[in-house]
């Protein structure tokens, strides 16, 4: 069961993140891909700590001993999921600047013959 008080943080918590991921969408600081990830999480904290069932019927379900362990648990389990597909855009976009740093080389040498011609 979580306490009044967990509840209250967690809105106030995810109403502020709320309200940082709009300010940096105002001042194009953020993708909307990123955004809408972030805005739909603190949609559903404000979820669980307005209807405190939930979460606690997903605990009990999952055999975890206390809601505010569910909690961090899920948390950790999303943001590593984040992190996961973070890292695999990275990563092409590691190969894109690879592939066009190399296109790039092979037109200044091409164009450097022609201007030895």
């Amino acid at each position: 069961m979580m306490t009044t008080l967990f509840r209250i943080v967690l809105v106030v918590v995810c109403v502020a993140t709320f309200a940082a991921v709009i300010q940096k969408i105002r001042r194009s600081r953020m993708r909307l891909e990123d955004a809408v990830f972030w805005v739909l999480l603190c949609v559903m904290f404000i979820i669980f700590a307005v209807f405190p069932a939930v979460p606690d019927t997903l605990a009990s379900m999952l055999g975890i001993y206390s809601t505010a362990n569910f909690l961090f648990l899920f948390m950790i389990f999303i943001l590593l999921m984040k992190i996961f597909t973070m890292s695999l855009h990275m990563s092409e976009l590691e190969k894109k600047l690879e592939e066009l740093a190399q296109s790039e080389a092979l037109s200044e040498v091409l164009k450097d013959k022609e201007d030895r011609a």
